[in-house]
């Protein structure tokens, strides 16, 4: 085994007015491929800042080799970079200025290269990585354009193309498809070897990639436990971090008084939206061909398929972000896109959680007023509410077992917890239809098992409806009763189950 790359010595560094990371000792050594595991808001990902160099209470207490920099050897692929980039190349956007209304920005390439002139043993690298990670016909696109999965695979070619001594990976499996989770797995089970180092920070037991040789566990901002993997998995710590039950709400807030009734104004009868041979995609590239979907109430839709099928664009075309469903046969809530409604009067009759919500919000919201800005459909909080808003914020906290991060910054807790609070920011207004794309991402077994029992609760007791967008198989509420499987851009299938009565809400978990 080689020598310690980086190592943290009685460290105590203070988040937050009542959150303390403590780490009595951690260290990394080449040769070395570790699992810090634990659930949302262990401290996984201040760990992994504290290694990085980027606490600063915590320099004092980290120790680095002679001849390892974190800025030249060590490489991250986490959704916080995930995040940082898209906000970045969204800044640098200049579509609206141009004659053809198109900024391709970062592109595939650029971002993996980087904007240095390769030579030839860098450009054989790069050309294994894009055939390793399927990313050969996305080399030339903008990164703006890919769905979250394909970002994933282009962050993680471009640390692999530096050839760093520590790679720090953050989940690197969530999001993705299955193909794009097996090519994902080979290329770092082939990186993983006795002259590198890998810090791998996950949440649930089953993405522990083949090739980890060390276990740190998390819980509560410390190290519980730590050294080699089989000898940590046969421990209690183990045991009780891993297999921790959820617990369901027993019920769900119920709307505030004299909110309007978001389908008080539709037939019965009517669908709530048709979509009737309908093309949409972007520069050129169609995703959706002569797509028609009806959706009736009662009605709980599965979205699946691979990663840039268009899922996300279909779901841009109903909840009113997408422009191209105007001149399009697109009919929701009873009225034709296009025929007077605002984009406000779409946008109030949904809830949604996303990837793209997700990385719209910035620094500087308390998690409260997250939660409130569902009522206004913004991205922050710029209105004024009253205190049955609040109130009814406070309740989604609660009932999702997260009240006492409502005075947190929204950027200081763990991702994970910040799925949480949109889904609370979704349902706080009691909408007419609940998009869940990929909302479990970021969340440890825990979490996911309250996620799906919520939903599941959300269908049977509400009058809202679920649309649900997945990449895992196991991972779906029980409520499901039509399901759009794309196999891949223009193909899709659309199944109804008719039979199919409402769930009971208490799954075995």
């Amino acid at each position: 085994m080689g020598e310690d790359l980086l190592r943290v010595h009685n460290a105590l560094c203070r988040i937050s007015s009542r959150r303390i990371l403590r780490v009595d000792d951690f260290a990394l050594a080449t040769g070395q491929h570790w699992c810090v595991f634990g659930g949302n808001g262990a401290g996984k990902s201040l760990l992994a800042q504290l290694l990085r160099g980027a606490l600063v209470s915590g320099h004092d207490h980290l120790s680095c080799a002679a001849d390892f920099s974190p800025d030249r050897d060590l490489q991250v692929v986490s959704f916080e970079e995930q995040q940082q980039l898209w906000a970045l190349d969204n800044r640098h956007d200049i579509s609206e200025y141009s004659d053809t209304a198109l900024d391709q920005g970062t592109t595939v390439a650029g971002l993996i290269l980087g904007g240095t002139p390769p030579d030839a043993s860098a450009v054989a690298r790069f050309e294994t990585l894009l055939i390793a990670l399927d990313l050969q016909s996305l080399q030339s696109r903008g990164i703006r354009y890919l769905s979250s999965g394909q970002v994933r695979k282009a962050l993680l070619a471009r640390a692999l193309y530096r050839r760093p001594r520590l790679l720090l990976l953050d989940d690197p499996l969530e999001s993705v498809d299955r193909d794009s989770r097996q090519r994902i797995a080979v290329v770092l089970q082939q990186w993983m070897g006795p002259d590198t180092c890998t810090l791998l920070l996950c949440r649930r037991q089953r993405d522990i990639l083949p090739g980890i040789t060390h276990l740190a566990l998390m819980a509560d901002l410390q190290v519980v436990e730590q050294g080699p993997l089989r000898d940590v998995l046969s421990g209690a710590a183990w045991r009780r971090l891993a297999h921790r039950e959820a617990t369901l709400p027993a019920s769900l807030p119920v709307p505030i008084p004299g909110r309007h009734d978001a389908l008080a104004d539709l037939d019965p009868q009517q669908p709530l939206f048709e979509l009737r041979n309908v093309d949409a995609g972007y520069q050129g590239h169609l995703v959706l061909t002569q797509f028609s979907w009806t959706l009736r109430r009662g009605q709980h839709t599965l979205i699946e398929g691979p990663n840039g099928c268009g899922k996300s664009t279909l779901l841009s075309l109903i909840n009113g972000e997408n422009h191209k469903a105007y001149g399009q046969d697109v009919v929701l809530f009873g009225r034709r896109r296009g025929s007077g409604e605002t984009i406000w009067d779409v946008k109030a009759r949904f809830g949604t959680v996303s990837n793209e919500l997700h990385n719209k919000y910035v620094k500087g919201w308390k998690v409260l007023d997250v939660v409130v800005s569902g009522f206004f459909a913004s991205v922050g909080l710029y209105d004024d509410s009253g205190a049955s808003q609040r109130n009814a914020a406070l309740d989604w906290l609660r009932t999702l077992a997260i009240a006492e991060l409502a005075g947190e910054y929204y950027h200081e807790i763990s991702f994970g917890q910040q799925r949480l609070v949109l889904l609370a920011r979704a349902m706080v207004k009691h909408p007419a239809i609940l998009i869940l794309d990929e909302p479990c991402v970021g969340l440890d077994d825990y979490h996911r098992a309250l996620i799906l029992g919520t939903v599941d609760l959300i269908a049977a007791t509400t009058a809202t409806q679920i649309i649900y967008v997945s990449h895992t198989d196991d991972e779906r509420p029980a409520c499901i009763n039509q399901h759009i499987r794309f196999s891949g851009p223009g193909q899709y299938t659309i199944s109804t189950d008719l039979d199919h009565s409402a769930p009971t809400w208490r799954r075995t978990l």
